[in-house]
């Protein structure tokens, strides 16, 4: 799902904190929060290889974009109250209305954002890849201080199963030892979401005019 979307559906002092990137505006759905700021500086080097596979026990990490968008509507269309309640914290993503054109447009920007290395997201697929179990998104940090913010979603079913713990332990190894980032934001598990918010809020704040 769509990156900037998110922006006017979560948490009132997330939205205060957070300004997004071009590329679409429709309010009716989002994943990811991209915090980045304007573009002054890269967000990984030059000369970093971005990760475009990745592979864990039982599922594979897949760049999101239009190959995925039948199995990623599918994964968060059938989540709506855990994902409002876990993810966006918001009513307003994912929710019924969604239409297959939303997705599509949504994969699309996920693409174009990860081809300019904006920020970076990923399908958490089957090994056959016949299901999408979850996502994950590799974006900016408005927080001075860490470089990057790592969030992750799981479907209800996988939740219910256990997946979300074990895909948070091994996402947190894989970024440590294939991304060129000294200190990451985990919202919403290393750092609680009132202390994260409030971290936004205050930067956010501090470089106001």
């Amino acid at each position: 799902m769509g990156l900037k979307r998110i922006i006017t559906c979560i948490a009132p002092a997330l939205v205060m904190a957070l300004a997004l990137p071009a590329g679409g505006a429709a309010p009716a759905m989002a994943q990811t929060v991209n915090a980045d700021s304007d573009g002054s500086a890269e967000f990984v080097p030059a000369d970093f290889a971005v990760p475009e596979r990745a592979e864990g026990d039982g599922f594979r990490l897949v760049p999101l974009g239009p190959d995925l968008v039948d199995v990623d509507y599918a994964a968060y269309m059938s989540s709506i109250p855990h994902l409002q309640r876990t993810f966006s914290r918001s009513t307003g993503w994912p929710t019924e209305g969604i239409t297959a054109e939303d997705a599509m447009r949504d994969m699309e920007n996920e693409q174009g954002r990860f081809q300019r290395r904006e920020s970076f997201a990923y399908g958490v697929l089957t090994q056959d890849g016949s299901r999408e179990r979850g996502s994950v998104y590799v974006s900016p940090s408005p927080v001075e201080g860490y470089d990057a913010v790592v969030r992750l979603w799981v479907t209800q079913a996988e939740h219910d199963a256990g997946f979300d713990a074990r895909l948070y332990d091994w996402v947190r190894g894989w970024v440590a030892a294939e991304w060129p980032f000294a200190k990451v934001a985990y919202p919403g598990r290393a750092i609680d979401w009132a202390t994260w918010d409030a971290m936004v809020a205050a930067s956010e704040a501090q470089d106001a005019p």
